[in-house]
C-alpha cells in the first residue's frame, strides 16, 4: 500500500502556521530567524501556535545559528527546550547534533530522542553537513529518529534527485527521507518522480509588507517578515495529492 504524500511547511510565525493548516499542509516546522537557517522559537510562540492549529507541530530546536556542535551549556538548553515542547503538547521536534568532525553525534542524539519521547524527532539539516550522507543516515536510524530533513547535501533538493533517490532506497521503511530547500510547486512533481520520497518540506514564503504607517529609512534593523504564501502551499498540496492518486 502506497503512503499518502505529505507537505511540511517551515513557518516563521503564527500567521504562517494558520495559513499552512488552511492550505492543507500536514505538519508545521516552527522556526525563528529565517535568515540564519532557523533557530528555536520562543515559549510564547510555541504555546500560541499549539492553541491555534490542529495539524502536527514540530518546533525546530536550535539554540543558535552556525554549526550544530554544541557546548555542554547549549546542550542543556536543548534539553530544557525539549521538555518545554513536551509540556506544550507538540507532536515532535526538529533537531540535530554533530561532533567536532561534523559526523552525527550518536550519543547525544540518542539522549535527545529519549528526552523527547513520546514526541517524534526529525533530524534536521545537520545531516547535510555530514561528510558521508550514507553513513550519517545509518547513524540517525540507530538513534531512533523518524525522519531526515535533507537537501541531498546540495544547496537545494531539486538539484540532488539522484542522491535523494539513493537515500530513499537505503532508508526503506526504517525512516522517512524528507527533501527540503528550494522545493516549490514548479519543481515538486519532477522531484517526486525522481526520488520517490513521500514527505516534502518547503517554506513557500514571501516577504510581507510592513504595515506601519511611518518608516524611518535611516534605521536598518527593521528586518523583514516572511509569511507563507497560501496559494503556493495550496498548489504544492495539489501536486502531492495528484501524485498520491497516481500511486493508488
Amino acid at each position: 500500500m502506497e503512503k499518502k504524500l505529505r507537505l511540511e511547511v517551515c513557518a516563521f510565525h503564527i500567521e504562517s502556521c494558520i495559513i499552512a493548516e488552511k492550505a492543507g499542509a500536514y505538519r508545521v516546522e516552527l522556526c525563528d530567524n529565517p535568515i540564519e537557517g532557523g533557530t528555536t522559537p520562543s515559549y510564547g510562540t510555541i504555546k500560541k501556535v499549539r492553541e491555534q492549529i490542529s495539524i502536527r507541530l514540530y518546533p525546530i530546536l536550535r539554540p543558535r545559528s552556525g554549526s550544530y556542535y554544541y557546548s555542554d551549556e547549549e546542550f542543556d538548553i536543548l534539553k530544557e527546550d525539549i521538555l518545554i515542547c513536551r509540556e506544550l503538547g507538540c507532536d515532535g521536534i526538529s533537531v540535530g547534533v554533530q561532533t567536532i568532525d561534523a559526523v552525527i553525534d550518536k550519543e547525544r542524539m540518542k539522549r535527545v530522542v529519549d528526552w523527547a519521547g513520546p514526541m517524534g524527532v526529525t533530524c534536521n539539516r545537520v545531516f547535510d553537513c555530514a561528510p558521508d550522507p550514507y553513513v550519517a543516515l545509518e547513524d540517525i536510524i540507530a538513534c531512533g529518529c523518524e525522519r531526515v530533513l535533507t537537501s541531498g547535501q546540495e544547496s537545494g533538493a531539486p538539484q540532488a534527485g539522484t542522491v535523494l533517490a539513493k537515500l530513499v532506497e537505503q532508508a526503506g521503511d526504517r525512516i522517512s527521507i524528507m527533501p527540503g530547500a528550494g522545493v516549490n510547486s514548479s519543481n515538486l512533481a519532477a522531484l517526486i518522480h525522481e526520488c520517490g520520497a513521500y514527505e516534502y518540506h518547503a517554506s513557500a514564503r514571501k516577504k510581507a509588507d510592513n504595515p506601519v504607517r511611518y518608516i524611518n529609512a535611516r534605521v536598518s534593523d527593521y528586518g523583514n517578515v516572511y509569511i507563507a504564501d497560501e496559494q503556493e502551499v495550496s498548489a504544492m498540496v495539489a501536486v502531492l495529492n495528484n501524485a498520491s492518486g497516481e500511486q493508488a
